[in-house]
């Protein structure tokens, strides 16, 4: 009864963000695509082509969160990744301007959302539900963050672009500056993008969350040339993170130094046959340590780790036909290297490599076909994937205990290559039928084992981003997690109002969770649970192949009520159970709705907005998870448009300074914090901001 009012207090509350929920694609040729764009610097359309959004914090996974189906895993400011219908991490096909790669850190320290910085953003693409085939194997839909670049322009000589803003918020005393400049007419477009964010620690109502300062700075150059039928792009783009606090995990980011490059090619080679290629690299190198934004432990408790990832990928596909009738073929691989070292700094004899010179590869080759069929659109596609992984024999020094040099020498001796096969389809069918367009997907999805899931032989927190404290060790023979997908929906587009629901249905096969490491948990009979018992964790978990279901429903709707008062909102609902035995999926994200009031005239705005978000009482006893309570927030926000090409956003966040704690959200770790240690981490207390973005 309780979740019922807590999502009827955010429907009858007065509230929004200076944008609407409107959701519409841009490409006609992918109607499944949501994008999602930063606010516009000119007067406000009623046919808007993309959804305008407010997010001040720096990650963009939290921007990405306001979206139907969409949750944040709040594991730190430059640290959160996104959860999608239930799945999160690697299972989602997340991507950098159309670049997928690696995370540097064993414990997702740097999702891929952390290299997209809000000042950089030019847009966001969600693939709803699954993503296509051709965008390569992943177990649920899809996201791709497109940062700010130069246009092509008129013909004649290069003239000048830009695009800049500015902000400041309140509750973490943060600052945020980037953007992007350069120069472009019909056939050349060449341009600069750099940003630097630097905040102190949060507050919340009681004190602050000690340990979640940040500081990130990000530049590069790229370019792009019309060559005869198409256009060929280039880009490069560093992005070094400071010293950023992580209270959920067992470290602090010291540094991610990170590089990108990818070059690309997209033209018609003849009539109705486009062909597009790319190949890219990814290299981060990575420090954290518990003792440098923490207090410090004893000196044979100090640690501190290096690790770096490595990912080569590229792909080719040939278009034959138009964009809404056409049959594609492609191929693509990418490869990864990764690894990671953990040391005691005061005593050079101890260190040990938990991941040593670990790889994995893939190559694929896909067939795509889209046709009409009467009022149906119809896609159809499927995919092939070859899949290897492999390890070393681990290294350590003559100062590591005897427990752990014992399970090292008998990883070195056990089995450490794996291939496999995975096999993806999926259709997608929708009917255009003027105000209503409904929809209907049906898909096999895949998603290989992750080398810290496979190849993790010594007990540690390593866990993908879970950070919740538990102690994990990899499995070798995990086998490759399936998804059989069905969702249905439609989208109802009338004169003054609109609404996208849908439900879905996902089962999952083999896929992968921490489980008790044996059949006797807390008893120390094996020398696994043994050495996880010396780092303080008598029940280790052992990741491995499972059986679950994942199913809900959500929804964007909104109505213009008068004039320039509009209505607009969004409710989620998401269930994950497992299915060999009786237990929740671990880290469900909470139902919830965000409902808004706001009045838009020709060059300003104003907006109430709330937040609802149910408790959540279904969790996972295998993984140890805590219930957590419902709450509801509200939010105020305001834009004025200056002049054209210069717009100023302000507003204020929790504006009733309501202590509220995500269900998502970390357990600190952080003894220099006003949050007690094993808590989950607040949400930050109330906070005014002020934006301003220049374009022309």
């Amino acid at each position: 009864m309780k979740n019922i009012l807590y999502l009827g207090a955010a429907f009858l509350a007065v509230s929004t963000g200076p944008a609407a929920y409107a959701q519409s694609a841009t490409d006609n040729a992918d109607d499944y695509l949501i994008v999602v764009s930063a606010q516009r610097t000119t007067p406000l359309e009623l046919d808007r082509e993309a959804e305008e959004e407010l997010a001040t914090g720096p990650d963009a996974a939290a921007f990405i969160a306001r979206q139907p189906g969409m949750a944040l895993v709040d594991n730190g400011a430059l640290s959160g990744q996104v959860q999608m219908r239930g799945l999160f991490g690697e299972r989602i096909l997340l991507r950098i301007n159309g670049q997928h790669f690696a995370t540097g850190g064993p414990n997702a320290m740097d999702p891929a959302m952390h290299y997209a910085p809000m000042a950089l953003i030019e847009r966001v693409e969600i693939a709803r539900g699954t993503a296509p085939v051709r965008d390569g194997p992943g177990l649920g839909g899809g996201v791709n963050a497109v940062l700010k670049q130069s246009g092509f322009g008129k013909a004649g000589a290069l003239a000048p672009q830009v695009d800049v803003s500015a902000q400041y918020r309140r509750v973490d005393e943060s600052v945020a500056v980037g953007g992007m400049a350069g120069l472009a007419n019909d056939r050349i477009r060449i341009g600069a993008i750099a940003s630097y964010e630097k905040g102190d620690d949060t507050r919340f109502p009681g004190g602050r969350v000690g340990g979640t300062g940040y500081e990130r700075a990000v530049y590069g150059v790229h370019a792009g040339f019309k060559a005869g039928p198409g256009e060929l792009s280039l880009e490069y783009r560093r992005q070094d993170t400071g010293r950023s606090g992580n209270p959920p995990f067992a470290m602090d980011i010291i540094y991610f130094h990170t590089d990108f490059l990818r070059a690309g090619f997209e033209g018609e080679l003849a009539e109705n046959l486009t062909l597009e290629m790319h190949i890219a690299y990814a290299g981060v190198e990575h420090r954290m340590n518990n003792f440098d934004q923490r207090p410090a432990p004893a000196v044979a408790a100090t640690r501190q780790s290096d690790t770096y990832a490595d990912t080569l990928g590229a792909g080719l596909s040939l278009r034959f036909g138009v964009p809404d009738r056409h049959i594609r073929v492609g191929a693509d691989f990418e490869q990864i290297d990764k690894g990671f070292m953990l040391y005691n700094p005061l005593a050079p004899a101890f260190y040990i490599h938990p991941l040593d010179r670990a790889k994995s590869d893939r190559i694929g080759a896909f067939a795509e076909a889209r046709t009409t069929l009467g009022l149906i659109d119809a896609e159809l596609g499927v995919r092939l994937d070859r899949h290897g992984a492999s390890t070393q024999v681990p290294r350590f020094g003559p100062g590591v205990p005897v427990g752990p040099a014992n399970l090292a020498r008998a990883f070195a001796n056990s089995d450490r290559d794996w291939i496999g096969t995975s096999v993806d389809a999926a259709l997608r069918l929708s009917a255009d039928l003027g105000s209503l367009t409904p929809r209907l997907t049906i898909a096999r999805k895949t998603r290989a084992p992750s080398l810290v899931e496979r190849f993790s032989w010594l007990p540690t927190e390593a866990s993908g981003g879970l950070a919740d404290g538990n102690i994990y060790v990899g499995t070798a023979s995990l086998k490759i997690e399936k998804a059989w997908l069905a969702e249905a929906g439609l989208d109802w587009n009338g004169q003054s109002a609109y609404a996208r629901p849908l439900v879905y249905y996902r089962r999952l096969d083999d896929f992968i969770q921490g489980v008790p490491f044996d059949a006797t948990p807390g008893v120390l009979d094996t020398p696994v649970e043994m050495v996880a018992a010396t780092s303080g964790d008598p029940t280790p978990l052992r990741f491995a192949n499972v059986d679950a279901e994942i199913y809900g429903a959500d929804i964007a709707f909104g109505t213009r009520i008068a004039g320039p008062l509009r209505l607009d909102g969004v409710a989620s609902y998401v269930r994950g159970k497992r299915r060999d035995i009786s237990d929740n999926l671990y880290r469900i994200a909470p139902a919830s709705a965000r409902v808004a009031l706001a009045w838009e005239a020709e060059r300003w705005s104003l907006a109430a907005e709330a937040l609802a978000v149910a408790k959540q009482q279904k969790t996972s006893a295998t993984n140890s998870e805590l219930p957590s309570k419902g709450y509801v927030t509200f939010n105020l926000f305001g834009h004025w448009l200056v002049r054209d090409g210069l717009r100023l956003d302000a507003g204020i966040e929790n504006v009733f300074d309501r202590y509220y704690v995500e269900h998502l959200a970390g357990y600190n770790r952080n003894s220099g914090s006003d949050v007690a240690l094993g808590a989950r981490l607040p949400g930050a207390g109330r906070s005014g901001f002020v934006r301003l973005r220049w374009q022309m």
